[in-house]
């Protein structure tokens, strides 16, 4: 039987540290009607006794202290909420014991935000990792050395393993179940919790926000006047006419601000207000591929699926407002 210890760090968001034990709790019962033993031998783990979380509206209590568990097979650290820095510092006891257990043989998995809190143990330097999409750009400032992966559900790499945000963690708890059990498992459990297992990326639900949280100055008039001006077409020369910049300068304090080329950074936004008309879905996708400055069909589509993962008309069935009877 495995060892699975599940973290209750303070700021722990519960549904995600619930949906984590209950898929372990799931394929353990799936096991028993196979005429199997459980796999699964699951703890909450905690530094205190118990955690009070939502202003103090649940309360979440540890099955074992942190200090009882000297060896694990599988840690599971869940999303943590709330201020991000605050809940660093406050569960900086739960560092050097993964560190250990990782040395040791165990396999570390974190679900979303949790990944804040594996970087913290240095484990995920010079590592692939996912986090949500809404959280890159803080994760990238606080851990440079981690090669995040903004638009994948999950990774897997010498026996870590990160999952994407929110309720899409729900697809790496799916992969450990089926790597240390088997698939039968994993799509017994993929049908009971209703998740659907063949997702890989989070692109479809990233919402682009205007990269700006940089202090250069000529950099966000630039952006500016990108998002005012995307419909038309945008001649990078012209951009450093108006900023006064040379070309390769300019080209070189964009994509330091951004994370983004002008280019790519144009396409994002463009591609932002194509999915907000699709999700309308009022006009045709070509009438909405002139609204956003596009005139060829084959580049506009390529470009939509390169930075959503789906097809303008694919988005527009998913996401339209539009009620068909």
């Amino acid at each position: 039987m495995k060892h699975v210890s599940v973290l209750l760090p303070h700021y722990v968001n519960l549904a995600g540290l619930e949906n984590a034990r209950q898929g372990l709790l799931e394929t353990n019962e799936f096991l028993k009607t196979q005429g199997k033993s459980p796999i699964f031998n699951i703890e909450i783990v905690g530094i205190l006794p118990e955690i009070h979380v939502n202003n103090g509206q649940y309360a979440i209590k540890a099955d074992k202290l942190l200090h009882e568990i000297n060896t694990t097979d599988i840690v599971i650290i869940p999303p943590i909420q709330n201020n991000i820095a605050e809940a660093l510092q406050l569960n900086h006891e739960f560092y050097p014991w993964i560190n250990a257990q990782h040395q040791a043989g165990a396999q570390i998995v974190s679900l979303c935000l949790g990944a804040f809190l594996l970087a913290s143990t240095g484990l995920l330097n010079g590592r692939d990792c996912v986090t949500h999409w809404r959280a890159s750009e803080p994760f990238k400032q606080l851990f440079p050395k981690v090669n995040l992966l903004s638009d994948k559900i999950m990774t897997d790499e010498d026996g870590i393993y990160t999952g994407g945000g929110a309720f899409s963690s729900a697809n790496l708890i799916l992969y450990v179940i089926e790597k240390m059990v088997d698939r039968e498992a994993a799509i017994y459990c993929s049908k009971i919790f209703q998740i659907d297992a063949g997702r890989t990326s989070q692109s479809p639900f990233i919402i682009f926000k205007a990269q700006k949280n940089h202090a250069d100055t000529d950099v966000k008039t630039a952006q500016t006047f990108i998002e005012k001006n995307y419909m038309d077409k945008i001649i990078v020369d012209d951009l450093c006419d108006l900023l006064g910049i040379g070309r390769r300068t300019f080209e070189r304090r964009f994509k330091k601000a951004t994370a983004n080329t002008i280019l790519e950074y144009t396409q994002r936004i463009r591609v932002e207000a194509a999915k907000k008309q699709l999700e309308l879905g009022v006009k045709t996708v070509n009438e909405i591929m002139f609204d956003v400055g596009y005139s060829d069909t084959k580049a506009f589509r390529a470009t939509f699926k390169k930075i959503t993962g789906l097809s303008p008309i694919e988005y527009k069935n998913k996401y339209n407002k539009v009620l068909v009877n």
